[in-house]
């Protein structure tokens, strides 16, 4: 299967907003594509329309335990391992720190494994919460960050941290070809309307006339990436010869405040609601920007969705297709449940 024209490919976490677009990319360039999600955070809906798709498996599985029967490596010829695994939301990651941590540990482990044993490249999604509240920027990746490693976004913060450092003592041991994306701010169809972040939140509300709740004052910034941008990233990283020597930055690094975008919406969807501030949170980084100068030396990449036009298209899908907003409760007091994170 690797040598030919069709590739079996896994993406891990592929029911999510980020790995189902993945998955519909990688059918539409003619692979064979085996998705597994413990739909923790994951939806059947994002799948639904690849259900008879004869190159698409669904596997449901939670790699933070052992991995099933089905995904043995002497069952699979496997091309290539997107590792997108985990809640990605602060809302999410916190509900259940534990299983955040052990998914991003133990589940990549696993998977490193399976990468080693069928020959399969493997890439790692990481995050710009690795850079934590950052003293340096715009964000480089040769900067170590500045992390509070006992605050409550430590589980998702440290654990992608210590997955990028499995993922490159397996590639310096060369057991396996391993490359690792931090990915910065993404939006667009079918995010979650209740995963706690601003840019689902923002339009939420101001479609349903509800107050717009924002931390701080909104002065702190965000760079929001397409998806469709941040998937052609991903897959250009996955082909990306030779072995890039570190992480490479995924974002858009257009840079502007929550409260810009709060305002942006409100103009876009004609809303009346009003915006209310609250505290910020804990460790909530003031500023965030990718410096991308490695993607567009190593891949030729950079973002090409203005952020008008997937608004535009953000908005449209939120009317289209999104139920109403079911209640999560957050495990941490400092995330109250309707206001908007700037993540």
């Amino acid at each position: 299967m690797r040598n030919g024209k069709t590739k079996l490919v896994m993406v891990v976490g592929g029911a999510g907003f980020l790995g189902s677009h993945l998955c519909d990319y990688l059918l539409g360039e003619g692979n064979r594509v085996i998705c597994v999600d413990n739909f923790q955070t994951g939806r059947q809906d994002n799948l639904r329309h690849l259900k008879r798709d004869p190159r698409f498996d669904l596997v449901q599985a939670d790699i933070a335990e052992a991995l099933p029967a089905s995904l043995a490596p002497e069952r699979l010829h496997l091309s290539a391992i997107y590792n997108l695994a985990c809640a990605a939301s602060p809302r999410h990651y916190q509900a259940d720190p534990e299983h955040t941590m052990l998914t991003c540990v133990l589940g990549t482990r696993s998977l490193l494994r399976l990468a080693e044993a069928t020959g399969a490249r493997f890439l790692q999604a990481s995050t710009s919460e690795i850079y934590g509240d950052p003293e340096t920027h715009p964000q480089r990746e040769d900067y170590w960050g500045h992390v509070n490693a006992t605050g409550p976004r430590a589980c998702y913060d440290e654990g992608k941290r210590a997955a990028e450092t499995l993922a490159f003592d397996f590639a310096r041991a060369r057991r396996a070809e391993v490359r690792v994306a931090r990915i910065f701010n993404t939006y667009g169809p079918r995010m979650r309307a209740d995963d706690g972040r601003v840019v689902s939140n923002v339009i939420c509300q101001a479609l349903a006339g509800e107050d717009i709740t924002i931390y701080g004052d909104g002065s702190q910034t965000r760079s929001f990436c397409y998806v469709d941008d941040l998937v052609d990233g991903l897959v250009r990283l996955m082909a990306c010869d030779p072995e890039p020597p570190g992480a490479v930055n995924l974002g858009n690094p257009v840079e502007l405040t929550v409260l810009d975008l709060a305002e942006r919406v409100l103009a876009l969807t004609n809303s009346r609601s009003r915006i209310v501030r609250r505290p910020l949170p804990v460790d909530d980084p003031r500023r965030r920007r990718p410096d991308i100068s490695r993607a567009k030396a190593l891949l030729g990449w950079s973002p090409r969705v203005p952020l008008q036009t997937g608004l535009e298209a953000t908005v449209a899908w939120f009317r289209r297709e999104a139920g109403p907003v079911q209640p999560v409760h957050p495990a941490h007091p400092a995330l109250p449940a309707t206001a908007s994170r700037p993540d």
